[in-house]
């Protein structure tokens, strides 16, 4: 009976021990490419560097969200209470990954709580693309385009300003938030311009959403 006894002990131990490291495998912080390769509804733990502040789209995302970045890959995480966080501020988050209505992948956190700020993370340069590349490969990165003004901007109703650029690999859509403050009245079809931001989807296109005027320059002929 001891021996029994005995054998249930360890056996109880050996059960417990598995679901604390079950846990803490759950807890654990991974890549956010590993992110978003998994299943929406997961609950995952990422850690990166902010790219885009908080806020910056509100117009077209209806929330306070801020885009984050580490080696791997880029991430929405979508929030209803501003952080006042900007870039380069290191942040870890716990959420849920969900499709945000139109195409785009996200991480929800369910508090504010969930984002944990600590220090200053590095600086995330963005990724120079073709127009054409910009798609679901690259969501979620800091990325730059170089390309020749295609469609005068255009205001979307209240949502935004949206202008159309190419580069001889594909048109693709420009999207300026009203937070983001960029004033885009002057471009003219033809300019050349340095384009940097977010890059996002909307429905059936994707598109670069800038975070401020210095990310929309126009280069001189």
């Amino acid at each position: 009976m001891n021996q029994i006894r005995q054998s249930l002990r360890l056996l109880s131990a050996a059960l417990l021990l598995a679901f604390v490291a079950a846990s803490a495998q759950a807890a654990q912080t991974i890549s956010i490419a590993e992110a978003r390769a998994l299943p929406q509804g997961t609950v995952v733990t990422v850690d990166g560097s902010v790219t885009t502040p908080s806020g910056a789209f509100y117009s077209s995302f209806f929330d306070e969200g801020f885009g984050l970045q580490d080696s791997s890959g880029g991430i929405y995480v979508s929030l209803q209470t501003n952080l006042n966080v900007a870039p380069r501020r290191q942040a870890s988050v716990t959420g849920t990954l969900t499709d945000f209505g139109f195409g785009l992948l996200v991480l929800v956190p369910s508090s504010p709580s969930d984002v944990k700020l600590h220090g200053a993370g590095p600086k995330i340069a963005p990724r120079v693309l073709a127009t054409g590349a910009v798609s679901e490969a690259t969501e979620g990165l800091l990325v730059r385009v170089v390309a020749t003004v295609t469609q005068a901007p255009e205001i979307d109703g209240q949502y935004g300003i949206k202008f159309f650029v190419d580069d001889g690999s594909g048109e693709l859509t420009i999207y300026v938030n009203f937070q983001t403050g960029i004033d885009v009245s002057d471009l003219e079809v033809g300019q050349t311009v340095i384009v940097t931001g977010f890059s996002s989807q909307f429905d059936t296109h994707y598109e670069i959403d800038p975070r401020f005027p210095a990310d929309i320059v126009v280069q001189a002929p």
